[in-house]
């Protein structure tokens, strides 16, 4: 396992140094047993925040009980019935004094917490917990009481699938961790639990199987998480980028999924997944070159059909890198290697176009990335219409024109269909990015300026590494037992091999 790179977060040494004093003593404030006191304390913590709620608890004009909390994070009308009525029912009896015997004798919902620390009831007030304050105590007990609107649990639209599970992630964090238990249901699944974002105070999961997933890449995670200083994480992507071995490339080191079934098979493979609260994309480290050409549904179809399918996604990757720079490169500089039928008709379409290959076939590729984003942003009702119906006109209107000729819209489309054939979303679209400098060299150096282009990418691929462990692996370096479920995907009961062999059972007599 290659070490972290540590330099790329000497700036951030210095924040952690400078802010470290600050937050050590505001970590250390505890609460008075002074219920008044303590309800300052709060007041000037959430200054100007409207949307805190205090509800007292008197006894003869003394405050026994405070309870604050943030409106529509908690549902009153449990705080109502599970903690505020039995408070008011055990007035006519003994008081408890403590927050353990609160807890045991009248909280009889969700998870509670105490602690004397400040700055632990005030994030767990901002997490959705509402907290009690006794008087004559400084232990605050806070108790879960959810009461914020969840997305309910839908079929993920980035990675839709004919055959396998329809449900996946939502933008709460503890429901993923729970789908994703439900299909590993062991102890070995473990859970570690850390807070990013200085503002935001976001909470990040750690998730791996015990014993199958290497402890040196645990550690690798931890400590490239440790290091992140940001005022908010809103989404998974944002500490991407921080993590990853090279961020300067186009491929993607990380995986990104919203399917459960997708992120238990990865750790059973013995990889790690890094959950964020308020995103459904988890991440998954590390990432393969192969992984970005695999889909979920390869394992829920026939073996054969899938290898198939494979191979499809393995042909149309080239078509999408090197279609138009091959037609740029051949019509430009290698007229001799097509038949001169074919010239004559290239040359025949070509004849009123006042443009090179080169910038023809840029100019309608950038117009058939815009379409594409076009169609992503509009609204889902009429973003479909725009895609396709701006492509055919616009295709044809540039042809009647002269301004483009008929072969490179054919080659385009054809590069476009094979984007689509990708399922990885973020690894299609670095190979979007990788035909543009391809066209370039295809351009003004032909077939060998390609041949460059294609050695320079190769030699990227081999040498980028995800946590560690090479991109291209198993292909290069080569390893031949791991090789059985690249090319092809082989049967179940082949890549388990204490399952039975069909080949072996009994047919009925």
């Amino acid at each position: 396992m290659r070490g972290f790179k540590s330099g790329r977060f000497k700036k951030f040494e210095k924040k952690l140094k400078m802010k470290s004093t600050n937050l050590e003593e505001d970590n250390k404030k505890e609460f008075t047993s002074d219920i008044e006191q303590n309800e300052k304390i709060l007041k000037e913590t959430f200054q100007d925040c409207s949307d805190l709620e205090y509800r007292r608890i008197e006894v003869n004009h003394n405050i026994k009980w405070l309870i604050v909390y943030i409106d529509n994070l908690i549902d009153e009308k449990m705080l109502d019935e599970h903690v505020i009525k039995p408070m008011l029912t055990s007035l006519t009896r003994d008081v408890p004094k403590e927050a353990e015997d609160l807890k045991s004798e009248m909280i009889s919902i969700g998870s509670t917490y105490s602690s004397t620390i400040v700055s632990d009831t005030v994030r767990h007030v901002l997490e959705g917990y509402a907290a009690i304050l006794m008087a004559g105590s400084n232990n605050v007990m806070t108790v879960s009481i959810p009461g914020l609107s969840k997305r309910s649990i839908d079929e993920p639209s980035s990675e839709p699938v004919i055959r396998g599970p329809r449900d996946g992630f939502i933008e709460h964090i503890s429901t993923n961790i729970s789908l994703i238990r439900a299909r590993l249901k062991t102890s070995k699944l473990k859970v570690e639990y850390m807070t990013l974002g200085e503002l935001s105070q976001t909470r990040i999961a750690i998730l791996y199987l015990k014993g199958i997933a290497d402890d040196t890449l645990i550690d690798e995670v931890r400590t490239r998480l440790k290091p992140i200083q940001l005022d908010g994480v809103l989404e998974s992507g944002y500490i991407e980028e921080f993590i990853e071995d090279q961020p300067y490339s186009p491929f993607p080191q990380l995986h990104s999924t919203e399917r459960p079934d997708v992120t238990a098979a990865e750790l059973l493979e013995g990889k790690v997944a890094i959950l964020v609260d308020t995103t459904p994309f988890v991440i998954i480290a590390p990432m393969t070159f192969w992984a970005g050409l695999q889909a979920s549904e390869d394992y829920y179809i026939r073996w054969p059909v899938a290898t198939f399918v494979r191979w499809v996604r393995f042909l149309f990757i080239n078509f999408a890198i090197f279609a138009p720079p091959l037609y740029v490169a051949i019509t430009t500089f290698h007229q001799e290697m097509i038949p001169t039928s074919l010239v004559l008709s290239i040359a025949a379409s070509r004849e009123s176009v006042p443009f090179p290959a080169m910038i023809e076939a840029l100019l309608i590729e950038i117009i058939f990335e815009a379409l594409r984003e076009a169609g992503i942003r509009l609204p889902k009702q009429i973003g479909q219409a725009i895609s396709i119906v701006g492509g055919l006109v616009i295709g044809q209107a540039a042809v009647q024109a002269g301004l483009i000729s008929a072969p490179v819209v054919i080659i385009v489309s054809i590069t476009g269909i094979s984007m689509f054939t990708i399922p990885r979303y973020s690894f299609a679209n670095g190979i979007r990015l990788l035909r543009f400098p391809i066209l370039f060299l295809a351009g003004t150096m032909g077939l060998y300026g390609i041949v460059l282009g294609f050695l320079g990418i190769m030699l990227h691929v081999t040498s980028l590494r995800s946590f560690g462990v090479l991109y291209f692996s198993p292909v290069a370096p080569l390893k031949f037992a791991k090789l059985k479920d690249v090319f092809i995907r082989i049967p179940i009961w082949v890549k388990f091999r204490h399952s039975i062999d069909p080949k072996s059972r009994e047919g009925p007599n």
